[in-house]
């Protein structure tokens, strides 16, 4: 590899490079890339969908946004946030002395992929439709490209290549600063990118050994492509050292560094002999965490939360989960852990926090309208650092059905909800709340207060859970007439989230159990209901761009008869959380004999499946098709009565900065008289 291949005569540079070692230094600098391991950085991250029964309306919703989606349209902006059309640039700069310019560039060898990235390299080409400042920043840019193009041949493998960049016939690099161009300056850009190496040794000195590696879940060096025989990338000596150094930071050497690194070109054979080594440095363990920025929360309660004890052997991973505890808290604007610069005698290495306080109080409101349920609206009111350790205070209000045609049908809900973190552990939160609430349904109305206390634990970055003792009285109104029920129970959920990204999944799976024992006292009975849920994905296709997507969820419940059972722990489904074309929670046992006559009751047993193929056809814009499927049965082993129904239908999505907007259209397949044709529904995020 050698700077004498880059040379502005193209045709005896790399003839005098052929069948000779070249040790160059100046290339191997090019290969390095810093990688700031001592610093770690990071800044603080089921709505209900309106359903429409008019065909009409939907049709008319729905063919706006696919118009939308075809037709040209122009800049809009949210609050700020950038959604579509072309953005004006109100920073350009206007240029000094503007020399306008063309560029061509003609590269011999490679592929097609290798071209682009080539183009992308080029200031030239990037900015050829943007005069130059003058003669001075023509030749600046064109010079620049000689680095540039070179850093993206070695970035592909190729360490024999010869580049010529000429401005209106002279070569960039024997012009003078005082050169004078007539504009238009024509530039042409010939590369001439030789052979592809491969490596012919690849070898790090100070290897951490492989079963460390499989320990921490990291890649090795050989698994990015850093062996003998492979293709000799630029980057994959920067990725092996970078894994290299991470590994032995894994085992307490918090210094590891690279010391020496010697990359040897052999042109004649087309090989590349690399040799990295390391410095693993000593063992640390953790000094005292300091904390430093913040005036609302005390330092203490900060670096208790950091999770690092004083003493304990060092690992990154407890500087991730640190940082993912202290973002949860919501308190800090920004948020970084900085090591110290060198391990003390002793062997400990001091971590400061660095924190930048956010505004405690937020007050915050939302509105929803359906032709169905009629206008909603809601509003809160929190305060996240009550007492100075990061104690969350929420006060929130809500109501749906405002206008709706039944002027008695709305539901409401207040409430307020009180988060104490970091009690007996740092990742052990103190929960509390109350609320009142009215529920109108078309199976069932509720009235009630609940209230509930417990606490929530963060096991790993992927398994969460809580419990909680809740205690509730209502009175609910269906076809068994009115009934009260005084419940006292035990709630507890698990969750293991391993998807790439929760809000819009491609990629891995969710695992979530939900346990609920109570006793009821008004009846005097015990009994249970539980539900599973999983959720899977998977992707291929150009850059994952298409997704299957599968949800499942069971439940069931046992103990007492549904005369004797609170409705909203019995089951039902139907609406834009479960089998969508349907209305919500509409599906039940439909003929159950009750003295004589038939009602409608949820039932004690349930299982839902959403399936989805979305495509993502642009960086804006994507289609979904989907298919749900409800079942609803009478006792708690899917046996007795039972309402299976399908619904199916498509989609829009479109992709803004605040997250994935939705619109979907479903049909019932298997529809019931009082089922409407078409129901839309509306929302943010993915369906699941």
């Amino acid at each position: 590899m050698a700077a004498a291949g880059v040379q502005p005569r193209a045709a005896t540079a790399r003839q005098d490079t052929i069948g000779r070692k070249v040790r160059n230094r100046d290339a191997s600098r090019l290969l390095r890339q810093h990688n700031p391991l001592g610093s770690r950085q990071r800044k603080g991250q089921g709505n209900k969908p309106m359903a429409g029964r008019q065909r009409g309306i939907a049709t008319c919703l729905v063919l706006g946004i696919l118009g939308l989606a075809a037709a040209p349209a122009p800049a809009f902006e949210l609050f700020g946030i950038h959604l579509w059309g072309e953005r004006e640039d109100e920073d350009a700069i206007d240029v000094i002395d503007p020399l306008p310019f063309t560029v061509t560039l003609r590269v011999a060898g490679g592929d097609a992929a290798l071209h682009r990235q080539l183009e992308t390299a080029s200031s030239l080409w990037s900015d050829r439709e943007t005069p130059a400042s003058g003669n001075a920043g023509l030749l600046s840019k064109a010079r620049g490209d000689y680095r540039r193009l070179l850093a993206a041949l070695y970035a592909a493998g190729y360490y024999g290549p010869a580049i010529s960049i000429r401005a209106a016939g002279q070569e960039v690099a024997d012009a003078s600063l005082d050169a004078s161009f007539a504009a238009p300056v024509p530039v042409t850009i010939d590369v001439q990118v030789g052979p592809r190496f491969r490596f012919g040794r690849a070898q790090i000195t100070n290897l951490p050994p492989v079963e460390a590696f499989e320990r921490d879940n990291i890649d090795t060096p050989a698994d990015a492509g850093f062996a003998p025989g492979e293709t000799a990338r630029s980057g994959v000596i920067n990725l092996a050292s970078a894994r290299t150094i991470e590994q032995w930071r894994h085992l307490a050497r918090a210094k590891a560094r690279e010391a020496d690194r010697e990359v040897i070109a052999d042109h004649a054979t087309s090989l590349l002999d690399v040799t990295l080594a390391i410095d693993p440095g000593r063992v640390a363990t953790y000094g005292p965490t300091r904390v430093t920025g913040s005036d609302r929360v005390e330092p203490g309660f900060i670096a208790f939360m950091a999770g690092l004890p004083e003493g304990a052997p060092f690992d990154p991973d407890d500087l991730d989960d640190g940082l993912d505890r202290l973002n949860r808290l919501g308190v800090f604007r920004s948020l970084r852990f900085e090591e110290a610069e060198e391990i003390g005698p002793d062997g400990s290495l001091p971590i400061t926090v660095r924190v930048e306080d956010r505004r405690p109080r937020t007050i915050g409101g939302g509105a929803t309208y359906s032709t169905i349920d009629g206008l909603g609206l809601s509003a809160f009111w929190e305060h996240r650092n009550l007492f100075r350790r990061a104690e969350r205070l929420r006060f929130s209000a809500s109501v749906d059905g405002l206008g709706a045609v039944d002027l008695d049908a709305f539901s409401y809900q207040v409430g307020v909800a009180f988060t104490k973190p970091g009690v007996w552990t740092p990742d052990t939160n103190f929960v509390a709340g109350a609320s009142a609430f009215r529920l109108d349904y078309e199976t069932y109305n509720q009235r009630g207060v609940s209230a509930n206390v417990g606490l929530t634990q963060q096991f790993s970055r992927r398994l969460t859970g809580d419990l909680m003792v809740q205690a509730s009285r209502s009175r609910y109104e269906d076809d068994f007439g009115t009934r009260d029920f005084t419940i006292f129970a035990l709630l507890g959920n698990v969750a293991y989230d391993r998807r790439n990204v929760p809000l819009d999944a491609t990629r891995g799976y969710y695992l979530a159990a939900s346990f609920q024992p109570f006793y009821e006292a008004e009846f005097g009975n015990v009994a249970a209901r539980g539900t599973l849920e999983g959720r899977g994905y998977l992707s291929f296709g150009p850059e994952d761009h298409v997704t299957l997507a599968q949800r499942v969820v069971v439940g069931s419940y046992a103990g007492a008869p549904p005369e004797e059972s609170p409705p909203d722990l019995l089951f039902f489904a139907g609406g834009g959380g479960s089998v969508r074309g349907y209305a919500y929670q509409s599906i039940g046992i439909e003929s159950f004999p009750f003295e004589g006559e038939e009602i409608v009751i949820g039932g004690q047993s349930m299982a839902i499946s959403n399936s989805e193929l979305r495509w993502r056809f642009t960086d804006r814009w994507g289609g979904v098709g989907f298919v749900d499927a409800g079942l609803v049965a009478e006792d708690s082993t899917f046996g007795g009565e039972s309402d299976f129904r399908v619904g199916a239908g498509a989609g829009v999505r479109f992709y803004t900065a605040i997250g994935v907007l939705r619109a979907d259209v479903a049909t019932p397949v298997t529809p019931r008289d009082e089922d409407d044709y078409v129901a839309l529904y509306i929302g943010i995020g993915q369906a699941f």
